[in-house]
């Protein structure tokens, strides 16, 4: 089914390609498009008129190795034809020519993917399964790959998404670097399948934990400065379990950033700790305040209790967060 979804995706942008552009660049440098993960995709020369005439470009013909659990994105502007970014869960990263299939570059030296030692799961391999993002400003690729070792371990990647080179300064290791008021971050409880998002310089990932509930693991957001990676803060519900599951991970209006989490157990009857859902601020640290009713304040989040909504996309909890906080 992932490869499935895969192909129909790459058909997609293969169809675009057929279509007279304009000199504007149209890019996808995220899931759903947009960090409000709206869906909401535009394109000045995909008229109704020119998709009518769309057919399947059966020269296109792009093969890599693995299960695709992400969305594919599609990038343009740089020293390459138009590409598409395809991540696979045996921590393979390729670009591909997005008119022929052909590979402009891939990485399969990232580490290996775990294929046992998990508490529980299924999906194997398990390796680089959220969608990346690209910041385009600084042609820079970013994605979070489980790699098998002693221990296992997430790390958080950052590379040129031109040549496919890592950048200076990563990977980032998630068990060495991010921790919440004394909770370790332990990568064998945490799943990533949310997507990446880059707000204010900050790209955010989100963590689960694995089909079948098992270990002590915590809903947690990790947030690395794309401009300096050994600036790393994270927050995880005070309460067991309590993962984000939302496969959009999260969303922003480009100052706030809104997560989903659920499944929480050990609450003791205080709903704050049991299915929420945060806001995330501009700022450096995430020192926590005394929580209020309906909301409270995080330095880097602000969270706003929801019923409980543990596998949903965020987006449709923004106009109610703003409406809570003012």
């Amino acid at each position: 089914m992932t490869r499935l979804i895969f192909t129909v995706a790459i058909l997609v942008f293969a169809l675009c390609t057929l279509v007279p552009r304009t000199s504007a660049q149209v890019n996808v440098t995220q899931k759903n498009n947009n960090p409000s993960r709206d869906g909401l995709y535009i394109d000045p020369a995909f008229t109704p008129g020119n998709a009518a005439n769309l057919v399947r470009d059966l020269n296109f013909s792009g093969t890599i190795v693995g299960n695709v659990h992400s969305q594919p994105l599609y990038i343009e502007g740089g020293p390459n034809v138009p590409m598409i970014i395809a991540v696979t869960a045996s921590n393979n990263i390729y670009a591909l020519n997005a008119i022929t299939g052909a590979v402009i570059w891939q990485r399969t030296d990232i580490g290996p993917a775990v294929t046992s030692g998990l508490n529980c799961g299924n999906i194997n391999p398990a390796g680089t399964i959220g969608t990346p993002v690209v910041d385009l400003a600084s042609r820079r690729l970013f994605f979070d790959a489980l790699i098998a070792g002693s221990p296992i371990k997430h790390f958080i990647f950052s590379l040129n998404v031109d040549t496919g080179a890592t950048n200076t300064g990563w990977p980032v290791d998630l068990n060495a670097t991010a921790s919440y008021n004394g909770i370790p971050f332990i990568s064998l409880d945490q799943e990533n399948r949310g997507a990446l998002a880059l707000v204010n310089g900050i790209v955010y990932m989100t963590y689960s934990g694995y089909n079948g509930d098992c270990g002590n693991y915590h809903g947690w957001v990790v947030g690395v400065d794309i401009n300096n990676p050994a600036n790393v803060h994270g927050w995880a519900t005070a309460a067991s379990k309590g993962g984000i599951w939302g496969h959009s991970g999260v969303a922003s209006d480009g100052t706030n950033m809104f997560v989903i989490t659920g499944n929480t157990t050990g609450t003791n009857g205080t709903w704050g700790e049991a299915k929420q859902s945060f806001v995330c601020k501009p700022g450096r640290s995430l020192a926590v305040s005394q929580a209020t009713t309906g909301h409270r304040q995080i330095g880097w989040l602000s969270i706003t209790e929801t019923p409980t909504l543990a596998v949903a996309a965020p987006y449709s909890l923004m106009s109610q967060a703003r409406r809570l906080r003012s």
